[in-house]
């Protein structure tokens, strides 16, 4: 917040004058007068924790991201094909991760029974018997592609927007572009027991300033380490504060360009806050017995993917922007190149605490704010891996993903593959069409969020990019 003493009030007034005079009205923010007072609180070398503005009212104020890690199959969970039972065996032109892989491969039938689910008649698969009882609040997006089909690049674009260079994450693009709304957490956090393809990438702030970068908490007895202070007299620690922070000011004021030191001495206050509010919010003992028993939390296993999910809506309750699941690492995950059976425990793992976690805000009535994206980096094959398996390979010319919460319509499937799930023939969407209909919702225009690097302007969409409007409510 500004402070009056050290900028009186004459200088406030001319400083609201002068910002009026360069167009920044009152009326222009997200709360009345909100560019005035953080330009004004610039000048002065102050901050301000109220979020930036938006390009327009926004739908969601906060984002959950499930992803899914190891590219699950669409044809045996969310696009139901007929076709490929009656046809099973029947040999069709394939293609494997490269495209000089040419060669015939006999299609699948998929052993999980589909069912229409709600008022909607949306098609779910066994796998999700929870996720599909709510399905009139689900929006399944049945044309996603992307371009390369290998999980680490994969995986990057559909974080980054870039499967070649790594770049800003969306997290990131929307910690930039929104800021914060509780000083004392990160805007964006990631849940992640353990690295997913691209490592670390996955939540890196690239070329924006550090202090977007998401934050990473290790499920388990210690999701954060060090979190709590060694003891000490209250004295003491303070005079360490206003020691350290005379000695980082000093430091700093001798380079006023570096906006890397800028961004570290953020962290600190970052820091300071996750001690303050990190230890009650990832605290789920506080919760109920009938909420953690909704969402299948068992007390003995702290890194579960329930306590995961518990943890996300109580981020969300908390003010974090942006809260990032990833379910599982680089192994042992959805890739099932031998037995579609591996989706099953997959599955089991995740559908009631999904499923839970939407009940859960909705009942709080923060799931009108909040969008939940499901999503995976990309399909798999409706034809065997090879001859004589039960598996599937990467498919990356047609995927699933869904979307819940503010802003989009509920009880709908956009999108069609054709009769096998092979090739989009109805309304395609590209993963930069994707995020440009997330940041939409969140009230940011993907083409005017964008921050100059290298001589070049960069945005999360590239060149490219639509927002999906048949989707939006």
């Amino acid at each position: 917040m500004i402070d009056e003493k050290r900028i009186g009030r004459r200088s406030f007034l001319r400083s609201t004058a002068a910002a009026a005079a360069m167009g920044l009205g009152a009326g222009a923010g997200t709360g009345a007068g909100y560019p005035v007072l953080a330009w004004a609180a610039e000048q002065n070398g102050a901050a301000l924790v109220a979020p930036a503005r938006t390009h327009h009212e926004p739908k969601a104020d906060s984002l959950v991201i499930v992803f899914l890690t190891g590219g699950f199959s669409h044809v045996d969970t969310f696009d139901y094909k007929p076709a490929l039972a009656r046809y099973h065996n029947r040999p069709v032109p394939a293609f494997g991760l490269r495209p000089d892989e040419t060669h015939e491969r006999p299609l699948m039938a998929s052993p999980f029974r589909f069912r229409p689910h709600g008022e909607s008649g949306l098609m779910v698969s066994e796998l999700f018997p929870n996720l599909g009882a709510m399905a009139d609040r689900l929006c399944v997006i049945r044309s996603l592609h992307t371009d390369i089909v290998e999980h680490f690049q994969a995986v990057l674009a559909m974080h980054t927007g870039s499967a070649t260079v790594p770049m800003p994450s969306i997290g990131a693009w929307l910690s930039y572009g929104l800021g914060t709304r509780n000083p004392n957490l990160p805007a964006y956090v990631v849940l992640c027991e353990r690295l997913p393809y691209a490592g670390t990438q996955v939540w890196d702030s690239s070329f924006l300033p550090a202090v977007h970068q998401g934050v990473r908490i290790i499920p388990g007895r210690e999701p954060i380490p060090d979190l709590s202070p060694a003891p000490r007299p209250a004295k003491l620690a303070e005079l360490e504060r206003i020691m350290l922070q005379d000695v980082n000011a000093a430091h700093a004021s001798r380079r006023p360009g570096d906006a890397a030191l800028r961004a570290r001495s953020a962290t600190f206050d970052v820091a300071r806050g996750l001690m303050r509010e990190a230890p009650e919010a990832l605290d789920v003992a506080r919760e109920s017995r009938a909420t953690r028993d909704a969402y299948g939390i068992v007390d003995d296993n702290p890194a579960s993917f329930p306590r995961q999910c518990l943890v996300a809506r109580r981020l969300i309750e908390r003010g974090v922007r942006v809260v990032e699941l990833i379910d599982t690492g680089s192994n042992n995950n959805w890739d099932a190149h031998g037995d579609m059976g591996e989706h099953r425990p997959r599955a089991q793992r995740v559908d009631r605490a999904i499923a839970a976690m939407l009940r859960d805000l909705d009942q709080r009535g923060l799931l009108g704010r909040t969008l939940v994206a499901i999503c995976t980096e990309f399909g798999r094959t409706p034809w065997t891996d090879s001859p004589g398996t039960k598996g599937r390979n990467h498919y990356a010319k047609a995927f699933s993903v869904v979307l819940a919460g503010a802003g989009v319509k509920g009880g709908l499937a956009h999108g069609e593959t054709d009769e096998f799930g092979i090739g989009i023939v109805r309304d395609p969407v590209h993963v930069h069409d994707y995020h440009a209909t997330i940041l939409h919702l969140m009230g940011v225009d993907h083409t005017r969020l964008v921050y100059r690097y290298a001589g070049r302007d960069f945005r999360l969409t590239d060149v490219d990019g639509k927002v999906v409007t048949p989707v939006l409510s």
